[in-house]
């Protein structure tokens, strides 16, 4: 009898493609199964295109959670993943009921990561991984490939209009960059994206990736670039993001998750690191691509970043030059 396979993970987009070698092995090894995965709305374009999911069911963000429940227990479940382990997820877990498996999340030892700035704790393992401790009754394992994330032909076709109306990657390498993050202790400082553009412009094309919220910082990088840049901040969806990926013979980030959609299109990519570590699990995964931090004796400060430096100088991203970024650049073509 085929397996009737419910996940749960609401957000956010780095997490939910990191659950895609998951749910590979999953149709792998049970190829008749239905697996129904369970994601917040605002974040359901992330699987949408999955074919490895039978049926994508969203649920709007701060909306209650009977409703959902009550849709998930008209169903018979053979096998239940809690892929989230929030407070949000177990709730769910007992007005669904039945039987539950989860993963590790480590909290305990990610908090003494952080308060004895990474002597103690020990690695957590990737948590693409450690997913799969959830559906370890189900005999999948790794099979050593990455993420994956799969964009619409509309997507594909305005990625090659929009690098056509702009004249880039048809002569030179295509670069993509993406200087936003979610908490600002992330992200790389704009000074130092601009130097960037600068120096990469007389050798390559630039596309410069965001949401709404980087528009103005994607501009003054794409300005710095000339014609060899262009922003498309503010003008993509995660699909069309990815598209250009694609494209994109490597891509420059922060620890966000367009770093892990690019991963998942196949573009190798430059991670820029600062108050996150490896330990965590968070690092690029089964990916071509470099990363680059400084050892400094205040590193880890936060296992998913903030809004302030705790010191005041954000030296982990600060003193992270426009030059060591260019020889990753270089490193990671090579890869």
């Amino acid at each position: 009898m085929p397996r009737n396979i419910l996940i749960v993970r609401f957000s956010s987009i780095g997490d939910l493609l990191l659950t895609t070698p998951l749910l590979r092995a999953i149709r792998t090894r049970h190829p008749d199964s239905r697996i129904t995965f369970v994601v917040r709305t605002d974040m359901a374009d992330t699987l949408r295109r999955n074919p490895r999911i039978s049926e994508l069911i969203t649920w709007p963000r701060g909306s209650s959670l009977t409703a959902l429940a009550r849709t998930l227990r008209a169903e018979h479940w053979t096998d239940r993943l809690d892929l989230h382990g929030s407070l949000r997820s177990q709730a769910l877990r007992r007005l669904v009921g039945g039987s539950w498996t989860g993963y590790p999340k480590y909290r305990l030892r990610r908090r003494l990561l952080i308060a004895t700035r990474g002597k103690h704790g020990g690695a957590l393992g990737h948590v693409a991984e450690r997913y799969f401790a959830a559906a370890r009754h189900l005999d999948v394992t790794p099979d050593g490939k990455p993420p994956e994330f799969f964009t619409s032909e509309h997507a594909d076709a305005a990625a090659n209009a929009f690098l056509t109306q702009h004249r880039l990657g048809h002569d030179r390498p295509l670069i993509a960059f993406a200087p936003g993050a979610a908490h600002f202790t992330k992200r790389w400082p704009e000074q130092h994206w601009v130097a960037l553009a600068h120096q990469l412009a007389a050798t390559h094309d630039i596309v410069v990736l965001g949401g709404k919220a980087e528009e103005r910082a994607a501009a003054a990088v794409a300005d710095a670039a000339g014609s060899a840049a262009a922003s498309a901040a503010g003008l993509f969806t995660l699909d069309g993001s990815a598209a250009l990926l694609k494209r994109a013979e490597r891509f420059v980030g922060g620890d966000t998750g367009l770093l892990h959609l690019a991963t998942a299109v196949g573009t190798p990519v430059v991670g820029l690191y600062g108050p996150t570590v490896e330990a965590f699990g968070f690092f690029p995964y089964q990916a071509r691509a470099v990363t680059l931090q400084h050892d400094l004796d205040c590193r880890p400060c936060s296992s998913h970043g903030g809004p302030v430096c705790p010191l005041g100088h954000h030296n982990c991203m600060v003193q992270l030059m426009p030059e060591e970024v260019v020889t990753g650049i270089e490193v990671a073509g090579r890869l």
